[in-house]
């Protein structure tokens, strides 16, 4: 006991020696903390404004980036028909839904890039290298995206057609007068449409199995036995013999082309 009372007794001392230590020291040689002005300010001018509005709409693209990454390129088109093709096989968890999406990926890197790479080439490296501004960077770097989306759909303008009449605008004349908020939902129903019409595809063989299949085994009277059981390796014996994972990727990316 008297040795942590003279414990205490010392760390008093020194809590008290502390405050006399500091203001004595005038010598300029402790930390030298810059304070820096975090205080919310109500905006003076119109381009205060204008930057407050810019910095939110630039955090708002941040946030929706992945979201346009998906309805922008071909990655809405692969991961539908990947998903089309595990449910024709009638496979739960192989492969997984995070294998089907970065395989879904790395397939749209491999038909983006082109394009990806005439973004950097002309829109974001003349900008880093102080030749061009945010704006002409900005119309440098839609068009790419514009002309992909552009040519995906140009066999079927129907649906440009469509958002352009409920819109209430006049028919373009070129593909330049076709804004590009009519564009991106045109692109996103026709990626919809081509996905579908190639799941179709798809199903018509693995149906034609489940068909044959369940018929052999009614008229073997065995009723009570799942078709989907005994059906299921025979699909991924037709898959495997027609090299299935080769055969569909080299379609999708030609499919693009």
């Amino acid at each position: 006991m008297k040795r942590f009372a003279a414990l205490l007794l010392l760390l008093l001392i020194a809590t008290t020696m502390l405050p006399a230590q500091e203001t004595g020291n005038t010598d300029g040689a402790g930390l030298n903390i810059p304070l820096v002005d975090v205080s919310v300010r109500q905006p003076e001018t119109n381009r205060d404004m204008a930057f407050s509005i810019q910095l939110l709409i630039l955090l708002t693209v941040l946030t929706l980036a992945p979201s346009l990454v998906v309805i922008m390129t071909s990655f809405l088109r692969v991961s539908i028909v990947l998903d089309f093709v595990k449910r024709a096989l009638n496979l739960q968890q192989v492969p997984p839904s995070s294998v089907l999406m970065g395989i879904s990926l790395f397939l749209t890197l491999f038909i983006m890039w082109p394009t990806f790479d005439q973004i950097y080439q002309q829109a974001y490296r003349p900008f880093i290298d102080e030749e061009i501004t945010v704006q002409e960077m900005f119309d440098r770097g839609v068009g790419p995206i514009r002309y992909f989306m552009y040519k995906q759909i140009k066999d079927n303008p129907e649906n440009i057609a469509l958002f352009m009449n409920m819109q209430g605008l006049e028919q373009p004349q070129t593909f330049a007068d076709v804004p590009t908020y009519v564009l991106i939902p045109a692109f996103i129903l026709n990626e919809l449409k081509v996905a579908f019409q190639i799941g179709i595809l798809i199903y018509i063989p693995f149906i034609i199995i489940d068909m044959v299949v369940a018929s052999i085994l009614m008229s073997m009277g065995m009723i009570m036995l799942p078709p989907v059981m005994i059906s299921m390796p025979f699909k991924l014996i037709l898959f495997v013999l027609v090299d299935g994972w080769s055969l569909l990727t080299r379609q999708l990316v030609m499919s693009f082309m």
